[in-house]
């Protein structure tokens, strides 16, 4: 072959060649783990801010009662961090309340599949301005 013109060979992982198929399977579902919250970052252009207000002085004070009962929603990184994909406000309210880990579902997620998560599980809220939901349909689409 000419220059500029090699392929790559692509070879399978040793893991991958010895896996069955119900581990594949279990790979792509979600582990619940914990997870330092300063290993943690917050979704780029999350459309739905969060707020220091009593709202979340209340959810600060269930945090320290009851810890967090549903898990977040994470996805990992190529730098080895975690993007954080749902329960911004509980993840705020972790830290407000001194904790330093988040127990949190890590999924292999693409980008649009994490926007969509995450558009989606805002959207239940039961307060939303207009604004905020126009512009989470516009990233969700």
């Amino acid at each position: 072959m000419g220059k500029g013109r090699e392929k790559r060979i692509e070879l399978t992982a040793y893991d991958d060649l010895f896996q069955t198929d119900e581990s594949r399977a279990e790979d792509k579902q979600g582990r619940i783990q914990e997870i330092p919250l300063s290993e943690i970052d917050g979704f780029p252009d999350h459309p739905f801010k969060v707020l220091d207000d009593d709202d979340m002085a209340q959810l600060v004070e269930s945090v320290k009662r009851n810890g967090i009962m549903t898990p977040a929603i994470v996805r990992r990184k190529e730098d080895g961090r975690y993007e954080l994909i749902s329960v911004h406000r509980r993840c705020h309210a972790c830290a407000l309340a001194g904790l330093t880990t988040l127990k949190c579902e890590v999924r292999e997620l693409t980008r649009d599949e994490a926007v969509i998560i995450m558009v989606e599980s805002n959207l239940q809220r039961s307060v939303i301005l207009p604004s905020k939901k126009a512009f989470a349909y516009k990233m969700r689409l």
